[in-house]
């Protein structure tokens, strides 16, 4: 097999890896731009995994087709929900909100593994029979669900007031509520934004990249969508390009064996790189001045 078939062979893998990173990473830079934080994608994103699991395999034989769109749909609402527990701690009772979204990541593999329990009567989802279905050229709908969703962003917060007034909160949001604008009500609706796509890409993942919920199906993508927020800038155009960079690396993990040229190095290596970029990148992005300059502080009113 020549170096090119491998490219081509790769890519339908690229983009299903890629899409669950890109759509958590979409919430992740909406959150941030209004000047909140959101450390807990992972956690949101476990519980939107479990949701999509367990709603598919209890209602695959019943509602046919319909049960992978449902379960999508309910595993965004049930991030979106659980987001609102990351919202009022750190907006409302302006907690720290490193620790309120560490507190929710906690939160999810607790939760999670006890509802399996009850449920499935074991700590993880029962397989499911049929997962989502590639499209044409083995590339999955997610991927092209993940740039609509990039593109609806970029298109609400840069040509719409709604994202001109999101972003005022996130840089200077007393200069934005001296102007009228509710900042605690834009933060509150970025959190839940971020919430209910962060719950979509653990659905996304686990109706594509395996058959059941595991308190390892996760696996740090989530951290991985917040370093491709700071990899990217904190533009949308960025984080689809650190995406694909993450997505690549991972892929590669699995079609080393085909590669002649690499085969020198040890599968673990590639393994191992995309938290190996994580790491790097957040190191050489921690002291540049990309970031809202309101991030992470708490608003004071007045």
């Amino acid at each position: 097999m020549s170096f090119s078939q491998i490219v081509l062979g790769m890519i339908p893998s690229i983009l299903m890896i890629v899409a669950p990173i890109l759509i958590a990473a979409t919430g992740g830079m909406i959150c941030e731009r209004s000047g909140v934080v959101n450390i807990a994608l992972e956690g949101l994103m476990a519980f939107g995994a479990f949701t999509a699991a367990a709603s598919h395999r209890l209602l695959e034989t019943q509602a046919g087709a319909v049960s992978i769109p449902l379960a999508l749909f309910l595993a965004a609402a049930v991030g979106g929900l659980f987001s609102m527990i990351h919202a009022f701690a750190s907006i409302t009772l302006k907690a720290d909100q490193v620790i309120s979204g560490t507190g929710l990541n906690l939160l999810a593999t607790g939760v999670t593994v006890f509802a399996c329990q009850i449920i499935f009567q074991q700590e993880r989802s029962q397989p499911f029979k049929l997962g989502m279905t590639p499209w044409i050229g083995g590339i999955y709908p997610t991927a092209w669900l993940a740039l609509a969703l990039l593109l609806l962003s970029w298109t609400v917060l840069y040509k719409r007031p709604w994202g001109l007034r999101l972003r005022a909160c996130g840089e200077h949001p007393q200069a934005a509520a001296s102007a009228g604008i509710n900042v605690i009500r834009y933060r509150y609706a970025a959190v839940i934004v971020s919430g209910l796509l962060a719950g979509l890409a653990g659905g996304c993942l686990v109706l594509t990249q395996t058959i059941q919920y595991t308190v390892n199906t996760i696996n740090a993508k989530g951290f991985i969508a917040l370093a491709a927020v700071s990899f990217g800038r904190w533009l949308p155009l960025g984080i689809l390009g650190s995406s694909l960079l993450f997505g690549t690396s991972a892929a590669l993990a699995v079609y080393i064996v085909n590669i002649e040229s690499l085969k020198f190095l040890p599968p673990e290596f590639f393994n191992a790189l995309p938290y190996i970029i994580t790491l790097v990148t957040l190191v050489f992005f921690s002291g540049k001045d990309y970031a809202p300059k309101a991030s992470g502080q708490p608003y004071e009113k007045g």
